[in-house]
């Protein structure tokens, strides 16, 4: 199999744990983002990374999370029509003001487009997730949804902000787990749903299966 393994090394008994949730072997993340690889890490949680063959196209208008739920799926499936015998996770996140959607931006400019546009307002994050287990080849979905307060940035701020190149891979244009974290000026709702992958809403979602 292709990717990168990670066994939880670092924290012997996870193992363990994760069996409470019915997780022997390491799970398939379907996604090519570090950071959820870093939270799967962080928590011992087995797993290998393969990336979903799936071309993302701009989200359009909000739809009440259907589209991004659909999402989620997709990548799913497209890792376990080749990996049948893993469970597989995949997920999706965007970034919603009033009715606006911002998926990660396609270069500086729209980038600083999207930061003017959240400076010194509440947003929210929204994430969708997706688990087949490897018995299975249907998955359970779950969707997380985190309000967000940004500080009021200058323009200077956001120019060089945009420089260090950080908002680019970004939902929304900014990392709350980086530098963007510097404006973060509150949350309501779970952290890593931020980030990109909602830690308890998975535990549930994996041990429901």
């Amino acid at each position: 199999m292709d990717g990168k393994t990670s066994m939880g090394d670092l924290i012997p008994q996870a193992a363990e744990l994760w069996q409470l949730a019915g997780v022997t072997k390491p799970i398939i993340l379907a996604s090519s983002s570090p950071r959820r690889a870093a939270i799967l890490r962080a928590v011992g949680c087995p797993f290998k990374v393969v990336p979903p063959s799936v071309q993302e196209s701009e989200y359009g208008s909000w739809d009440g999370g259907e589209l991004l739920r659909r999402r989620a799926v997709q990548k799913a499936e497209s890792v376990k029509a080749e990996f049948s015998a893993y469970s597989v996770l995949a997920a999706d996140t965007i970034v919603k003001l009033d009715d606006r959607v911002f998926g990660k931006p396609q270069d500086h400019q729209e980038a600083a487009s999207i930061l003017r546009s959240l400076s010194g307002r509440v947003h929210e994050v929204w994430t969708a997730m997706c688990f087949i287990p490897a018995s299975s080849r249907i998955g359970n979905t779950a969707v997380s949804r985190t309000a967000v307060t940004l500080r009021s940035l200058s323009s200077s701020e956001i120019d060089t902000y945009v420089m260090t190149g950080e908002p680019l891979d970004k939902a929304g244009a900014y990392g709350i787990q980086g530098i963007g974290g510097l404006w973060i000026q509150s949350i309501e709702g779970c952290y890593f749903n931020v980030v990109g992958l909602p830690l308890s809403q998975l535990w549930d979602l994996i041990k429901s299966v």
